[in-house]
């Protein structure tokens, strides 16, 4: 029989069930783990029809499945290296975290790759009870995953519904249900007829708290068997948000209600945008009601409209101006509107839709993408001197959100990946005599047949590499767990190369997929940074356990630290560090980043930054003998203050030399 017969064939017995957003089926009034079966029968289908098959499902792509696919596990794997398993979160960010966990959750979703199940239940597990305020939240924790912040306590909720999805366990749905119950209590129709209260204070109804609260309410009743209250709920929450006044004569929602119960007039943040976009859409999926997907319609058009949230063809947050910078929360609003809107596209299939989502993922991934593989908030990839565009695990998961939007619901079963990661992505040459540094290369790849991959790798001119090809055998066994391989390379600069960032590429191929990776090296003779910007990435050997705000300053509080490497020249004979720091520092030099020794420590409890200083340590004792053309010396800052968290805080690094 043709195999694409057969495909159909398969498809037929899931047609039923066919109604899909973000990769997700939706049987409404059916228990969702019913999508266990057809999951399995859709992954036999794929793995019978041919690539090329897969690739046409999707007209209109900018990128083939396959690649896509590759994109978003790259993504995924450089989000997911900041995962903290110990406090089981993202550093530093509550509803933050939620939010990428969800994305996550949304990466196996649509592409099958299941390694990241046991951090969602990690996470489930260890944060589910009752914390004091400051551990994982600046407000406290009341179990449960709900707190004062309304919104915060929602976000979780469509975190657990997602790893319902994703799992069929049923624990992750009472956790739901749990957190919905609670929400319930706030709200509220004795001010302004109806809406869920922002906070436990009772103080201010807006948009995001309500848009979630639709579309949590809305998800519940589409995965519980003849559930009805949690249906009318959310009828109910629609009409009123309809009917609030947030959504503006333009068809755009401002950010909440005065205390008239008036539109505020407040910013149109995309998350609100596409919040309401989303809570059309579980709505209309429960009640198919065309009214519904007419306002979600009304709602998208407004959107990328002539007065809307684009710019130059990009989703653009006011925020993401040069003369601003967007805190930690902006820096996550597009990927929420971006996970609304690939719902809208799998919905629709509406080609204009479709050109919108292809254009962010493609503009992101060209633009907006660093030598490590991070992706920025700016998705045009435009900085500034003083508001430079910045790459953390917020702007990660905001930007992947985007790239899953272009793989295709039919999941291609073959993939192909490659990363570079060098272990510190700059040299300082010594005056005489080559330098080198180790640089891995590590290939991925899914599919149901062994793969003979070729792994080309071109290093700038003068320059050498090796090995400079290669082959990998990699034998895949579906798309679960991609299968992966590394291969160990060795880069060697001349002393004369000139300082500046310079690029290295490498290119993998197998039968019918290629994909291109690029790994940046910075030449520098000289030390001299601002922290918390592009130009400190290349000397931060370990910053996972900080964070950086996106202001020029990089801090580490309680047990949290963060490590720079000086690979000073082979013939140094002398060095010293300047840092501006503040706060309650401890500095610690190390010349194998394995023993330390304690520099400079701030004996006083100082929150204020009132000790704000440049401190000047001398690194000539700790400097290692010469290794690859290198002398280098690790540098440590983190908290002397551990219980109070305000750590070593460092706005400015330079070096003096002498060779």
């Amino acid at each position: 029989m043709n195999l694409l017969i057969r495909s159909k064939r398969i498809m037929s017995l899931v047609s039923p069930f066919s109604k899909i957003a973000f990769g997700r089926p939706y049987a409404p009034r059916v228990r969702l783990p019913m999508t266990l079966a057809v999951t399995a029968l859709m992954t036999l289908a794929a793995a019978l029809a041919p690539t090329t098959v897969v690739q046409a499902h999707q007209s209109g792509m900018q990128a083939d499945g396959p690649t896509t696919v590759a994109r978003s596990r790259v993504a995924a794997d450089v989000l997911m290296s900041s995962y903290d398993p110990d406090k089981a979160w993202f550093p530093s960010s509550w509803w933050n975290s939620a939010v990428a966990l969800q994305t996550i959750g949304d990466y196996m979703q649509r592409t099958g790759d299941r390694r990241y199940v046991g951090q969602l239940d990690n996470t489930f597990e260890k944060d589910k009870g009752v914390f004091p305020a400051g551990v994982l939240s600046g407000d406290p924790l009341l179990g449960n995953f709900t707190s004062r912040a309304i919104d915060d306590t929602e976000w979780w909720g469509l975190t657990w519904v997602q790893a319902y999805d994703v799992t069929g366990n049923r624990k992750y749905l009472d956790m739901a249900v749990t957190i919905a119950t609670y929400v319930d209590g706030y709200w509220d129709t004795g001010t302004c007829s109806g809406g869920v209260w922002w906070n436990a204070e009772r103080t201010y109804k807006n948009a995001v708290t309500n848009g979630l609260w639709i579309r949590l309410t809305a998800e519940l009743h589409n995965r519980l068997r003849g559930d009805r209250v949690w249906l009318d709920r959310s009828r109910t929450a629609w009409a009123w948000f309809q009917g609030s006044g947030m959504i503006n004569a333009n068809g755009l929602v401002n950010d909440g209600l005065t205390d008239t119960c008036t539109n505020n007039g407040q910013t149109v943040w995309s998350y609100n945008q596409g919040m309401a976009i989303g809570a059309g859409l579980e709505l209309w999926r429960a009640t198919r009601d065309p009214t519904i997907l007419k306002t979600v319609r009304r709602l998208a058009d407004a959107a990328i409209g002539t007065n809307g949230l684009v710019s130059n063809g990009v989703l653009t947050e006011s925020c993401d101006a040069l003369d601003q910078t967007c805190d930690d929360n902006g820096k996550q609003f597009k990927g929420i509107f971006m996970r609304y809107w690939t719902d809208l596209v799998d919905t629709t299939n509406d080609r204009t839709y479709r050109s919108f989502l292809d254009t962010q993922a493609n503009t992101i991934w060209n633009d907006d993408r660093d030598a490590a593989g991070r992706l920025g908030t700016r998705w045009s990839g435009a900085t500034s001197d003083d508001h430079p565009n910045v790459f953390d695990w917020r702007t990660e998961a905001s930007a992947m959100s985007a790239l899953l939007g272009e793989v295709p619901l039919w999941t291609p079963q073959e993939s192909l990946a490659d990363t570079l990661s060098p272990a510190q992505p700059v040299i300082m040459p010594s005056a005489s005599g080559n330098s080198s540094i180790a640089i891995n290369l590590g290939t991925s790849a899914t599919g149901w047949l062994p793969v003979n991959v070729q792994a080309s790798i071109q290093a700038p001119e003068g320059w050498s590499v090796s090995p400079a090809s290669t082959q990998l055998h990699l034998r895949p066994h579906g798309t679960a767990n991609p299968v992966s391989g590394t291969t160990p390379l060795q880069l060697t600069v001349p002393s004369a190369a000139t300082d500046g960032h310079h690029a290295m590429t490498a290119t993998v191929t197998a039968p019918g997929l290629r994909f291109d990776t690029q790994a940046d090296v910075l030449i520098a003779h000289a030390i001299n940074f601002d922290t918390g910007t592009v130009d400190e990435n290349p000397w931060l050997f370990d910053g996972t356990h900080s964070q950086s705000n996106g202001v020029q300053n990089r801090f580490a509080d309680g047990n949290s630290y963060f490590t720079y490497r000086f690979p000073f020249p082979s013939d140094t004979t002398s060095a010293h560090v300047t840092l501006t720091i503040d706060a309650e520092y401890l500095v610690q030099v190390s010349a194998d980043n394995q023993t330390w020794t304690t520099v400079l420590k701030e004996d006083q409890p100082i929150t204020d930054g009132s000790n704000k200083a440049d401190q000047i340590i001398d690194l000539t004792p700790y400097l290692p003998p010469a290794s690859n053309g290198a002398r280098p010396v690790y540098l440590k800052v983190s908290d002397s203050f551990p219980d109070d968290g305000w750590g070593g805080r460092v706005y400015h690094v330079a070096a003096n030399i002498i060779e």
